[in-house]
C-alpha cells in the first residue's frame, strides 16, 4: 500500500479518536474545573508517555528540537484543552464542535509555513470551501453572532493547527508517538505541581460521566490519538491528510447526540455530504504535494520506530 494511502488510513483513525474529545470534555467540565481538567489530563498522559519513552529507551531530542516540542506542548497539551474546556462550560459540545471544521485550514496553512508543503492551487479551493461550509453552519446555528466562547474556540483552533503542523514536521525524524510523548514530558514539571494545587478538596460529587470524560481525554485525546494522527500527517502530507478534520465536527455531533442527548438536525447531514466531497477533492489534489520524503534509509528508520505504535 502506498505511503499516502496509509497516511489517510492512520489519519482517519486519529481523527475518529479525536472526534470524541469535545463530548468527553463537555462531560468532564460538569464536575471538574477547566484548569484542573487540562493539567490532570496532561499529567496522566505525560506519565504514560514517560513510561513509553523509558521502556523503549528512546533517545533524547536534540537541543534544536526543543522549540518545536514547546510549540506542540503549547498547542495541544495546554492551549487547545484549556480554551475548549472553558468554552464547553458555557456552550454545548454540538455548538463548539463545528469550529473544528476550521482546523484543516489552519493545519494546512501552518503546513505550508512550517512544513514547507506546496499543495496545488485547487487544493486550497476545496479546503476553503469545506471550511466555509462548516463556518457558515456554525454562524447559522449561533443565530448570526459569535460569543466570547466562540472566540475561545477559534483561538484553540489556531494553536492546535500550529501544533499539528509542527509536530508532524518533527515526527518525520523522531516518530509520531515520540513527539507527543516528549512534548508531554517537557510539560510535566509545571503541570504536576499545579494539578495538585488546583485539585478539588473532595471528589465525592464527581459524576461517573465526568470520570469517563477525564479518562478518555487523558488516554485517547492526549496520547493514543496522536500516535495515529502524526503518523498519518507524516506519510500522507500535513495539508492533505489534515483535511480529514473537516469530517470531525460531524462525527463529534453524532457522538454528542448519542452520548449527551444533544440535537442533530437535517442541515448538519446536508453539510456533512458537501464536506465529504470537499475532503475527497482535497485528497485528490493535495496528495501529490506532500513534502519531500526523507532518504530511503531515514524513512525506513521512521517506519521501524513507529511499527509498535
Amino acid at each position: 500500500m502506498k505511503n499516502i494511502n496509509k497516511g489517510w488510513i492512520y489519519g482517519f483513525i486519529g481523527m475518529t479518536i479525536f472526534s470524541a474529545s469535545l463530548p468527553a470534555t463537555r462531560a468532564a467540565v460538569g464536575s471538574f474545573d477547566p484548569i484542573f481538567l487540562t493539567l490532570a489530563r496532561g499529567s496522566i498522559a505525560g506519565l504514560l508517555g514517560l513510561a513509553l519513552l523509558l521502556v523503549f529507551r528512546e533517545k533524547r531530542p536534540r537541543a534544536k528540537d526543543l522549540l518545536s516540542l514547546l510549540i506542540v506542548a503549547l498547542g495541544v497539551v495546554v492551549g487547545f484543552p484549556l480554551l475548549t474546556a472553558y468554552a464547553l462550560e458555557h456552550v454545548t459540545a454540538a455548538h463548539s464542535t463545528v469550529f473544528i471544521g476550521l482546523l484543516p485550514l489552519a493545519t494546512a496553512i501552518f503546513g505550508v509555513l512550517r512544513g514547507n508543503e506546496k499543495p496545488q492551487a485547487i487544493f486550497w479551493l476545496f479546503s476553503l470551501l469545506g471550511s466555509a461550509l462548516v463556518a457558515g453552519y456554525a454562524l447559522i446555528e449561533s443565530a448570526g453572532s459569535f460569543s466570547l466562547w466562540d472566540f475561545l474556540m477559534f483561538a484553540a483552533i489556531v494553536l492546535c493547527g500550529l501544533a499539528y503542523a509542527e509536530g508532524a514536521k518533527l515526527s518525520r525524524r523522531l516518530g509520531g508517538w515520540q513527539v507527543i510523548s516528549w512534548a508531554l514530558v517537557l510539560s510535566l514539571p509545571l503541570m504536576i505541581p499545579i494539578t495538585f494545587y488546583t485539585m478539588p478538596d473532595s471528589f465525592s460529587d464527581v459524576t461517573t460521566p465526568a470520570w469517563v470524560g477525564l479518562a478518555y481525554v487523558s488516554l485517547f485525546s492526549m496520547l493514543i490519538g496522536f500516535i495515529f494522527w502524526y503518523r498519518g500527517l507524516v506519510e500522507g502530507g500535513i495539508a492533505s491528510v489534515g483535511q480529514l478534520q473537516l469530517l470531525q465536527p460531524f462525527f463529534s455531533l453524532i457522538l454528542a447526540a448519542l452520548l449527551l442527548g444533544e440535537t442533530v438536525n437535517m442541515a448538519m447531514m446536508i453539510v456533512t455530504l458537501a464536506v465529504v466531497l470537499c475532503v475527497a477533492g482535497a485528497k485528490r489534489f493535495g496528495q501529490n504535494n506532500a513534502p519531500a520524503s526523507p532518504s530511503a534509509n531515514n524513512l525506513a528508520s521512521i517506519n521501524a520506530t513507529n511499527a509498535g505504535s
